[in-house]
């Protein structure tokens, strides 16, 4: 099948759309456990960014699953392919000078790595953000029942449950984001950074 695959080469790198249209894009990836806060804090990010007219778009595990994975299941093959298509994806967008902000579970450093270097050999911006909340809080807020269900055995390979969690080794960011209060101290923290990366 691959010898039937010619992929288009374009007559424009990322630095040369940037320079052009005059947009700079950057990718943040949060990653932590199911319920940590992640698609929250990026929500928020991705409000303030485009208030004040930069263009920022989120990336959500679930929203990127039923779109182009919903064939994946969550052994590690699956979970990998998921974020080989989320990272993707997301270098794309940031070629084009958008800020996307990638809320995945990624639990695995290694495909994590993947994204960062694929982001870094296309000479574009990528900051990896760890969500440390610990699973305590995550499983107490519970919110999709899913702590539940893997602790029932009613789903399998559940990140912090039956499956394990690499947390970063170098995130640029870790963010506890137990309580509303440190969720405000993170978005007005990781709000100066992203700014800062790409003025």
């Amino acid at each position: 099948m691959e010898d039937l695959l010619f992929p288009h080469e374009s007559l424009l790198n990322a630095k040369l759309r940037q320079e052009f249209t005059n947009l700079k894009g950057i990718g943040v990836w949060l990653t932590g456990y199911s319920g940590s806060g992640k698609t929250t804090l990026a929500v928020k990010l991705e409000r303030l960014l485009v208030e004040s007219s930069l263009p920022a778009y989120v990336l959500d595990g679930d929203t990127i699953r039923s779109l182009f994975g919903a064939h994946l299941g969550f052994t590690k093959e699956d979970r990998a392919e998921n974020i080989r298509i989320a990272g993707e994806l997301a270098r794309i967008l940031v070629e084009n000078g958008i800020i996307v902000i990638a809320s995945f579970v990624s639990p695995f450093i290694k495909e994590r790595d993947k994204v960062r270097k694929n982001f870094e050999q296309c000479d574009m911006k990528f900051l990896e953000v760890h969500i440390s909340t610990p699973i305590q809080v995550c499983e107490s807020r519970d919110s999709k029942g899913l702590y539940q269900k893997a602790r029932l055995g009613e789903v399998l390979d559940f990140t912090g449950i039956s499956s394990p969690y690499e947390p970063p080794l170098n995130p640029d960011r870790i963010y506890d984001l137990s309580d509303l209060n440190s969720l405000d101290l993170a978005l007005k923290d990781l709000l100066k950074l992203v700014t800062s990366k790409i003025n």
